[in-house]
């Protein structure tokens, strides 16, 4: 049973390790227009990608008790790294407020678009580390064979704005040529960054391997979880994402800019 004071227009809760889960937010603002979101970037202790486990869990249960405090109908962890490693974390703080994480929204998805069950992914250090991802998909099915690959240089060439960039493209032919290698027909983009870099990693790969967006998967996932709940908010009017950070980074203006396409809301400053 939702919460006595959850009601549809209550707001979606999401946070990441930084800036890159606005590209979750842009995602389910397309998915769901009227939908208000509370984002909170924990920008003052981002990459979460090289800490220990024991770090993640810690930051993923303070991230989840901020964006608490709003009330949400529902929290989507757009950080890869905390949906591998830490989502029992989140969902044990949310009680009974459904959580969504992106790792298994990406999995599902790969597994219902490959057609010859070799399936690559890229991410952090930490997400590779952890097999979270080839865990899960072969939890849906056991005969994907799956392919990981660290891509740890995409983060930092994503925050510089670096999308068409010959340094993109050299580091993406180093990375994403051992998973090319391996005959792979699907490729899971799992962090949350890396649909900045979107073209040059296709343009990489080819266009005979199909790449699946994790946000998209997360706010189609989203809209479905509304609307079998009757949770989905009713007002037609399209609402503006409220940002929470925890540190303001002088180049966050223009991150959000080139994640978003579209100036920045008004952003507020929260303690860790």
């Amino acid at each position: 049973m939702p919460h006595q004071n959850i009601t549809p227009e209550s707001p979606i809760g999401i946070f990441d390790s930084g800036i890159g889960g606005l590209t979750v937010v842009k995602a389910v603002q397309a998915a769901l227009p009227s939908e208000k979101i509370i984002y909170f970037g924990d920008t003052a202790r981002v990459p979460y990608g090289p800490k220990s486990q024991v770090t993640i869990r810690k930051y993923a249960l303070d991230d989840t008790l901020i964006l608490m405090r709003y009330q949400p109908k529902m929290i989507i962890v757009a950080c890869n790294t905390v949906s591998a490693l830490a989502l029992d974390v989140v969902e044990k703080a949310c009680g009974d407020i459904p959580v969504i994480g992106v790792l298994k929204a990406g999995a599902e998805l790969a597994v219902g678009t490959t057609r010859n069950g070799r399936i690559g992914v890229i991410g952090t250090q930490a997400t590779v580390c952890s097999n979270a991802y080839a865990f899960a998909i072969n939890q849906l099915d056991e005969k994907k064979k799956v392919f990981s690959q660290a891509c740890p240089l995409f983060v930092p060439l994503a925050e510089e704005g670096f999308i068409d960039h010959p340094a993109t493209r050299l580091i993406a032919g180093e990375y994403l040529d051992r998973i090319t290698r391996e005959g792979v027909d699907t490729l899971v983009l799992g962090c949350t960054h890396y649909p900045i870099l979107k073209s040059v990693i296709q343009e990489t790969v080819g266009n005979e391997i199909r790449i699946i967006d994790s946000a998209e998967a997360v706010a189609q996932k989203s809209a479905e979880l509304l609307r079998a709940s009757g949770m989905l908010n009713p007002s037609p009017a399209p609402a503006v994402p409220h940002l929470l950070v925890s540190d303001l980074p002088q180049k966050f203006s223009s991150l959000y800019q080139l994640f978003m396409g579209a100036e920045m809301p008004d952003v507020e400053l929260v303690e860790v």
